[in-house]
């Protein structure tokens, strides 16, 4: 009987440790909503395709600079295999289970590689990195471990490449 009433105890713990952790993620979301506001949507056309879609796993977003405040507003804070395209006016990472996400061209402040975010920690360079701005004006960003780490020198010599056409 003790032995019942024991597991039972764990049980009960356990459930109230998950209750407290969903209320926490939350009030984490209520607090940020207003700060993220409404993402860009995905355009009908989104144009010329500069790099093709790689697989992987969207692996979440942050407020920045901070690679561990993950954002819980909306579907944003979970974690998606998906895939990764770049086009002229912008990325868009369509995620399995959850809303696509666009970034548009002018919002992207810049592209680098990462060994973590969100919680998610790997070997050098195994994150790539999208720093971008919201319509709300808040920068975040935005993680996605490819499933061919070869293609993340191409995506930030397109951006390196993008921002000196601009300063010219």
């Amino acid at each position: 009987m003790d032995r019942v009433l024991l597991t039972l105890g764990f049980v009960a713990l356990w459930v109230i440790l998950v209750l407290l952790m969903w209320k926490g993620w939350r009030g984490r979301a209520r607090r940020q909503s207003d700060v993220v506001g409404d993402l860009p949507p995905v355009p009908a056309e989104p144009g010329e395709r500069l790099i093709a879609p790689s697989t992987g796993l969207y692996v979440g977003s942050t407020l920045a600079p901070s690679w561990q405040d993950r954002i819980a507003v909306g579907d944003l804070g979970h974690r998606a295999a998906g895939e990764l395209s770049r086009y002229r006016t912008g990325v868009l990472l369509e995620r399995d289970g959850a809303s696509p996400i666009w970034i548009p061209q002018a919002s992207i402040r810049a592209i680098r590689t990462e060994r973590g975010i969100a919680g998610k920690v790997m070997t050098k360079d195994g994150v790539l990195v999208i720093r971008w701005q919201l319509p709300s004006g808040t920068e975040i960003d935005t993680g996605f471990r490819g499933d061919d780490k070869s293609i993340y020198p191409l995506w930030t010599r397109e951006t390196n490449e993008d921002s000196r056409r601009e300063d010219s």
